[in-house]
């Protein structure tokens, strides 16, 4: 999501709490566009992050220091000039933009008190930290932005600052019924594009939650609502605006499983079933997290992208490859009619006419009169021949691929428990593992420096989950993971789960002597094999699980590849929500 006006409104609200009346006490600038500043208030010292970055603004407090160049950047040695020790006077956010204005109290050369604006703008690759003066006139900035860069606004020692009103857009707390009607619902887009392209500070995101709290499909054109449904839309918008006046604020961050999807201030209804929610209690806490998460995944998706091109490459050559062969192999359909053709030509071939391109003869198989072609220039004999050797070719051919197709079966199925793995992947070690499979089966390019499977192996484990009843449920990472859990770890009795002719991890549940398990623990097991398969997108999920001891792997079969003839199965929900790591 955005730092939107309303995550930002919550921003300030916590930042009134935490500093109002309060003192900045060291500045410090570790990146080129991040102020690091420790300030003082009723809450006691706590340390403020301002990020200018174009990709990702943020501004919010961090218990995490940052190591400081050993000589400050000029913008952060004129703020500890005037404000290295100012009392903060007030923090607010005009109108709902995505501007936050920290007004501050100093003392000049003179001994005398004057005023200062540090100004946190949040505008994605126009975001700026800019210094003013109490005639708001710009002192210094973090970003010199100049008349070639931008021909509305330049931001440069000397100049007015202004907020540029590059769209027209009302006031959130101003706007009416009547006025909502009037500019909202007549606009010729989308009615959620409607509502956060004309006012300032509401972000798609926002926009779709006041739609689906109004049971309003966010994508039809608003000219197309009726009257009832723009009146009650506009009163669902008056209470979620009434929510951000009364600092109704309540910071979350929704989940899909492990991966954080959206962030929020105010609650959000539209999410549905495989979503969960976790709150936090202040917004800080909330951004840290959640950008914490991400940047974990992203990193993972960054190192894995050449290992998800290799995998997909292989996986796309082994389709078409399928595909081929399956054509290959119905064309190999047609060999038992050679075959009739050829016993039909020997058997009554003696009453066919020298150059006859044709013959009709009764078919002893199905009892049915067919006609047989021939080739004129040749007797019966040889066309029964022809026919014959045509119906060994088809044979020897259907042997061959049906046999191919196999290979390429198996081939497909171990790319996409690969594929599978990656997607699951967590640190660098899971991937190492990864690597070190796709070079064991050619699909890397061994070099010199030897495979380190065993250092892998020690640093990257299978994950531990505890169940509700205190049972140890393990799930393997990848494929090497998978063997070593199901014919290493596991014993006879231990319970073993595996999502149903698809890609996916090996779940073994470690049972108490003879005990028989509690019908939870089967549950939850069963969910687990679900969200780490392959179809942890779908709704539900078919599982296969039986006592480890019935769990084969075949001579020479692929990691991770196992048979079982008799297994029970359960239907579960790709959703782990509620379960414990250990």
């Amino acid at each position: 999501m955005a730092f939107d006006g309303i995550t930002i409104a919550a921003m300030v609200e916590e930042l009134n709490q935490a500093l109002n009346g309060g003192r900045f006490n060291k500045i410090a600038q570790p990146e080129n566009d991040e102020l690091l500043i420790t300030c003082k208030g009723p809450q006691g010292q706590r340390r403020l992050l301002l990020s200018a970055s174009a990709s990702l603004p943020l501004l919010y407090f961090t218990e995490k220091n940052k190591v400081s160049p050993l000589t400050a950047p000029n913008f952060c040695m004129f703020l500890r000039k005037h404000i290295g020790n100012a009392r903060i006077v007030s923090i607010r956010q005009p109108a709902m933009e995505r501007v936050v204005v920290f007004e501050l109290e100093h003392l000049n050369e003179m001994g005398d008190p004057c005023r200062k604006f540090l100004i946190m703008e949040l505008m994605g690759k126009h975001s700026n930290i800019i210094f003013c003066d109490e005639n708001n006139m710009i002192l210094d900035s973090i970003k010199h932005v100049s008349a070639n860069v931008s021909s509305v606004r330049e931001v440069l020692p000397g100049r007015d600052y202004f907020i540029p009103k590059t769209q027209e857009k009302l006031d959130p707390f101003s706007v009416d019924e009547e006025a909502f009607l009037e500019t909202i619902c007549t606009k010729p887009c989308s009615i959620a594009k409607a509502i956060y392209s004309s006012v300032t500070g509401i972000s798609p995101v926002a926009a779709e939650e006041i739609c689906f709290r109004a049971s309003i499909d966010g994508s039809v054109p608003a000219l197309s609502l009726t009257n009832s449904e723009r009146l009650h839309l506009s009163h669902v918008y008056m209470r979620f605006i009434e929510q951000i006046q009364n600092r109704e604020f309540t910071p979350f961050i929704v989940f899909r499983g492990d991966e954080p999807v959206e962030y929020g201030v105010i609650p959000f209804t539209m999410y549905g079933e495989e979503y969960h929610t976790i709150p936090y209690n202040s917004v800080s806490e909330m951004l840290e997290a959640y950008y914490a998460a991400k940047n974990v995944i992203s990193r993972i998706r960054q190192k894995s992208a050449d290992l998800r091109r290799i995998v997909q490459t292989a996986l796309e050559r082994n389709r078409k490859k399928y595909i081929i062969q399956q054509k290959q192999l119905k064309d190999t359909e047609k060999k038992d009619k050679y075959k009739v053709y050829g016993e039909l030509i020997n058997t009554y071939g003696y009453n066919v006419e020298p150059g006859s391109t044709s013959f009709q003869a009764l078919n002893y198989y199905t009892n049915e009169e067919i006609t047989i072609p021939l080739d004129p220039t040749i007797p019966p004999g040889e066309n029964a021949k022809k026919y014959f050797e045509k119906y060994g070719k088809l044979k020897r051919t259907e042997e061959a691929v049906s046999q191919q197709i196999l290979e390429t079966e198996s081939e497909i199925e171990h790319l996409e428990s690969i594929s599978n793995s990656l997607d699951i992947a967590l640190m660098e070690s899971d991937l190492s593992q990864i690597k070190e499979e796709l070079t064991e089966y050619g699909y890397i390019r061994k070099h010199a420096a030897a495979t380190k499977r065993k250092k892998a192996q020690s640093v990257s484990k299978p994950f531990h989950y505890l169940s509700s009843d205190g049972y140890d449920i393990y799930v393997g990472k990848n494929n090497y993971q998978n063997d070593e859990l199901t014919f290493r770890f596991a014993t006879g009795n231990d319970w073993w789960f595996h999502a149903k002719k698809m890609a996916g991890s090996h779940v073994v549940v470690k049972t108490h002597a003879d005990e028989e398990l509690p019908d939870r623990v089967f549950e939850e097991a069963g969910r687990l094999a679900a969200y780490y398969s392959s179809g942890r997108g779908t709704p539900k999920v078919e599982i296969d699980y039986i006592q480890k001891k019935h769990v084969k792997k075949p001579n020479g079969a692929k990691p991770g590849f196992v048979v079982y003839y008799t297994n029970y199965s359960l239907v579960a929900e790709p959703d782990i929500t509620g379960l414990q790591e250990a």
